[in-house]
């Protein structure tokens, strides 16, 4: 079977690194740049659990806003709409731990997108 996801992956807010995946989980390392924020989405087959390690976080979650520091972490349920956001100067830091029956990068429906994708 081929690759889903690539280790390690550069995007317009930054990037990621899978760092461990297997049979119903996917661990990534995900750095986002200063003032950048990935799109507004949910996804139909996973949840996830981000905890920030170095930082801050600005989650958008069903749309309540949250600012996560450095330590905090946060439950993101299957089919819930959500973004993280980077509203400093330093950059952002999070694992992020997938759940789900599919775990493919192409389970994404954009809701709002700063680049052009949604």
């Amino acid at each position: 079977m081929q690759e889903v996801s690539p280790k390690y992956d550069e995007r317009p807010w930054g990037s990621f690194t899978v760092l461990d995946e297997g049979d119903g989980y996917k661990v990534k390392r995900i750095e986002v740049l200063p003032n950048k924020r990935l799109s507004y989405q949910k996804h139909s087959r996973r949840s996830e659990h981000w905890f920030i390690v170095a930082g801050k976080a600005l989650v958008t979650l069903d749309g309540k806003e949250y600012l996560l520091e450095t330590g905090q972490a946060i439950d993101i349920p299957l089919g819930s709409a959500h973004r993280v956001e980077n509203p400093s100067s330093e950059k952002l830091i999070f694992i992020e731990v997938q759940r789900g029956d599919y775990l493919g990068e192409d389970d994404i429906v954009r809701l709002q997108d700063d680049y052009g994708r949604a």
